[in-house]
């Protein structure tokens, strides 16, 4: 068997989480890739042509990854439960994965979405549409039907998640371990007070 490549498309993803980690979007270029693995910049482009193609792959890469974990719970049976670890999962894996945490956080608009392949873009698109499709399911597992079911559940599984992980990010501090559980106790008590507000 051959050697693995020295400077495989991983590794060379991994220098780009850590430009953008500490240098926003606009530290990530070809020779700052290169320099940071100690490669000639030949490797990169031979690995990715250009770099819209290099960050399209780095945030699809980031993607993938956290939707992978997210889907699994957010898929459990009983949704009282899904809701509440899957705002736990969002902060356990930013805990677990920070560089790639950034790269989410940047957001895809700002790592030059409009300038990938149609293939990226639609790839992005599809990875999106399944959380989507899975958030609308759980909300109708849920069997709240009121007016305000989308808003309550959105607002424990993602939005108070998310803004737990730009908090800490954005400040360049380590995520806590306790942000997990606060983001999960959130998620309870949101989950408990419609509960009371339908037998009230």
């Amino acid at each position: 068997m051959g050697r693995p490549p020295k400077h495989d498309a991983d590794r060379l993803l991994d220098a780009a989480a850590e430009l953008l980690a500490a240098g926003g979007p606009a530290a990530i270029t070809m020779s700052a890739v290169a320099k940071a693995v100690g490669a000639p910049s030949g490797s990169v482009y031979h690995r990715f042509p250009d770099r819209p193609a290099l960050l399209a792959a780095l945030w699809s890469r980031a993607l993938h990854r956290f939707h992978e974990e997210l889907l699994a719970v957010l898929t459990i049976e009983r949704p009282e439960e899904a809701i509440r670890r899957g705002a736990r999962a969002t902060l356990d894996w930013a805990l677990r994965n920070p560089r790639d945490a950034a790269v989410l956080l940047a957001g895809a608009g700002d790592l030059g979405e409009r300038d990938w392949s149609r293939q990226a873009r639609e790839d992005t698109a599809r990875a999106n549409a399944a959380i989507q499709d899975a958030l609308t399911e759980l909300i109708a597992r849920t069997g709240d039907t009121g007016p305000q079911a989308t808003d309550r559940m959105l607002l424990a599984a993602v939005d108070l998640p998310y803004a737990l992980v730009r908090r800490y990010l954005r400040a360049g501090q380590q995520i806590p371990p306790h942000a997990a559980d606060l983001a999960e106790q959130a998620a309870a008590a949101l989950i408990g007070a419609n509960d009371r507000s339908a037998t009230d």
